[in-house]
């Protein structure tokens, strides 16, 4: 391993908000890497050990941690990827809760499952499969990390957390935190490394398998190293999420759940909707209560509690995000609110709302990941249906009727992993998530999400 991992290198964190550095750190040595495998694959042997029970006591034990250093891990989001303080308060909450999701169930979701074979006695175990290296997204700090490691380590593996480097600070925060909970033992460990150094570490016979979530161009090289070394891996990618307004829908309901299905995290979400698709006897309506919503907004200081839309991570993002725009307008498409970014410090960009003129416009056709969102009409249902399923990507989708029968219909004919229903997407500890086509491939929360990172044993005595 030490021979492809990069040699230690400055890391600095930035606040979005202000441009100001908060602080410098250095990127981990491959003499160090090498120490943290070595310590994983020791720690795994004795944490496959652990009773179910134990287990459960550690994922509870993590929760209380999470509630107790609520406002700084909160405060510490705010300052180095700009999320909105409330907003950040909630994604720790939310995090302890999947904590204490799998204490809850974890004995249910690896219990054994028997097959009736007359003259034998034959069953599946699932059983741990080693250590797992985690690759996490800046957009969510604490939730990415916490949705992958609860049920990993619930099923007996131990767990390498790669974070981005923008939020080094959240990441030591977090692997001190695990410490409290008693996991920080070997069982979870944290490195800083770039993302192509650390999926160079699923060569390492020491790494069992790996989960990603990330752009698609990460995901693709990750998914290839672990083909490569025929490891197991869970990617997690981008969305360019549809969100259909039938004729029949409650509009101004739809138009509200528009707003924080697009806007929060300051749009920086892969389930965030990104295409809206309404048919055209409700658009006027919809696109109107759609623009006052962005309107209302509050932009600004990310720590203010009435902020709502905060900088995004990064001005190369929000550079990128406005050169999106740019292509659109050229294209043809119509601004009808915000569209052009600010002159002061910060990597601010306003809630905006784009009418696209057909599904070839750049922010139809590629993900948006900031705070614009592409409302295009339709002149029907079927073809929202085809509008929503012309994209590389597959995560979410939501649909708005008033008839619970035809929602369940269309959602059977969306190429997506999830669609919701009068509703927006969330993740959500009790039912499985992830895409289809360039969105990625395995599932994450649920018991989907545990038995991926297991190996399904079959057991196999006569009578």
């Amino acid at each position: 391993m030490t021979s492809t991992a990069v040699a230690a290198r400055p890391i600095r964190s930035i606040n979005p908000a202000t441009d100001e550095p908060i602080a410098d750190y250095t990127a981990d040595r491959p003499e160090t890497v090498d120490a943290v495998l070595t310590r994983s694959r020791a720690a795994f042997s004795r944490w496959r050990a652990t009773s179910l029970d134990e287990r459960a006591t550690r994922l509870r034990a993590m929760a209380h941690v999470l509630r107790d250093n609520a406002t700084d891990a909160a405060a510490l989001m705010t300052r180095e990827m700009g999320k909105p303080v409330v907003q950040a308060e909630a994604e720790v909450e939310k995090s302890a809760g999947v904590c204490e999701y799998y204490a809850d169930n974890l004995h249910a979701m690896l219990a054994a499952e028997r097959a009736d074979i007359p003259g034998r006695e034959a069953f599946v175990q699932f059983l741990p499969l080693g250590p797992v290296l985690a690759i996490m997204p800046w957009n969510y700090p604490v939730w990415q990390v916490m949705r992958a490691a609860a049920p990993i380590l619930s099923a007996g593996n131990t767990l390498v957390v790669k974070h981005a480097e923008g939020v080094s600070g959240s990441a030591l925060f977090l692997q001190s935190l695990f410490a409290q909970a008693g996991l920080g033992d070997d069982v979870v460990q944290t490195i800083l490394l770039d993302g192509p150094s650390a999926g160079l570490l699923l060569d390492d016979e020491r790494i069992a398998a790996a989960t990603l979530t990330g752009s698609e161009r990460a995901g693709a090289a990750v998914g290839a190293a672990a083909g490569g070394a025929l490891k197991k891996c869970v990617l997690e990618l981008g969305g360019s999420d549809a969100f259909i307004v039938a004729e029949d829908a409650d509009v101004d309901a739809a138009a509200a759940c528009a707003v924080r299905a697009r806007f929060q995290n300051t749009g920086q979400s892969c389930i965030a909707a990104k295409r809206f698709i309404v048919v055209e006897e409700v658009a006027d309506r919809f696109i109107a209560a759609l623009a006052d919503g962005a309107r209302a907004l509050v932009v600004g200081d990310p720590s203010d509690r009435a902020t709502d839309v905060g900088p995004m991570s990064r001005r190369e993002l929000r550079d990128e995000l406005a050169g999106q725009v740019d292509r659109a307008v050229a294209h043809g498409d119509t601004v009808i609110v915000g569209g052009a970014p600010g002159d002061g410090p910060g990597a601010f960009y306003p809630p905006t709302v784009v009418e696209v003129s057909d599904t070839a416009s750049p922010i139809m056709r590629e993900e948006t990941f900031g705070p614009v969102a592409a409302v295009i009409r339709v002149p029907d249902v079927d073809a929202a249906v085809a509008v929503a399923n012309d994209s590389p990507y597959g995560l979410s989708s939501a649909v708005w009727t008033a008839d619970r029968d035809r929602a369940v219909a269309i959602a059977a004919r969306l190429d997506t992993g999830g669609c919701f229903i009068n509703s927006m997407t969330a993740s959500d500890p009790r039912i499985p998530f992830g895409g289809v086509k360039r969105s990625g491939f395995g599932r994450e929360l649920g018991a989907y999400g545990l038995r991926e990172f297991v190996n399904a044993q079959t057991v196999s005595i006569p009578d």
